[in-house]
């Protein structure tokens, strides 16, 4: 077993590196994120939906970010439109089964994306075929599309309307900013949808 001291400077570094990697994305990311926050809550506002995938853990993080929309974040205010594609294993393993898991969230969008809608993507590797295919549906069907990866994703970010590349290829930390770029994403939505005006003093 490590020595205390040892385990602590690990948890310090984990700690650390993760608030390193998140003050970097921020600098370079905080006009985009001002942008994508003002596109999802007019898309709500026109009556659209936004539609978010991911693999593995980043699946978990997409359906974690659709639950804030569809139940609430901070604020009591009506439920707003957000599906996880990711979370219906009737729908997924029929696609898988019958054509390819390369297809399960491209064919999703094809059934259920409509123009201005809003696609979310989330891959720390930017690799990962089913992703890519995803986001060449959304873009074929008009949907603006997000893509939130990591350095090796950079590649197919280029390609999509708004692109949220972490400066990092470490898997955990990548992770870890893209579920805090969620939760302020929810929250900006939340004050230009529901902000209301302050009433001046008398």
């Amino acid at each position: 077993m490590p020595d205390m001291p040892d385990m602590k400077d690990k948890i310090r570094k984990e700690f650390n590196e993760s608030i390193d990697v998140k003050e970097r994305f921020v600098q370079g990311h905080l006009d985009a994120v001002v942008d994508l926050s003002t596109a999802i809550a007019a898309a709500f506002n026109a009556g659209n939906k936004v539609l978010l995938f991911g693999n593995g853990g980043s699946s978990t993080d997409a359906s974690h970010i659709a639950a804030e929309f569809v139940n609430r974040f901070k604020r009591e205010r009506p439920g707003l439109p957000a599906i996880a594609l990711n979370t219906d294993m009737a729908v997924i393993t029929s696609i898988a089964n019958d054509y390819d898991f390369s297809e399960i969230f491209a064919r999703q969008i094809k059934s259920l994306g409509v123009e201005g809608d809003i696609a979310i993507a989330l891959s720390t590797s930017g690799q990962s075929p089913n992703i890519i295919k995803a986001l060449d549906a959304a873009k074929r069907k008009k949907l603006k599309t997000v893509f939130l990866t990591g350095l090796r994703g950079e590649k197919l970010a280029a390609k999509t309307t708004f692109a949220f590349v972490v400066p990092s290829e470490n898997t955990p930390r990548i992770q870890e900013t893209h579920i805090t770029l969620g939760h302020v994403i929810c929250l900006m939505v939340e004050d230009i949808l529901f902000d209301q005006p302050r009433k001046k003093s008398l």
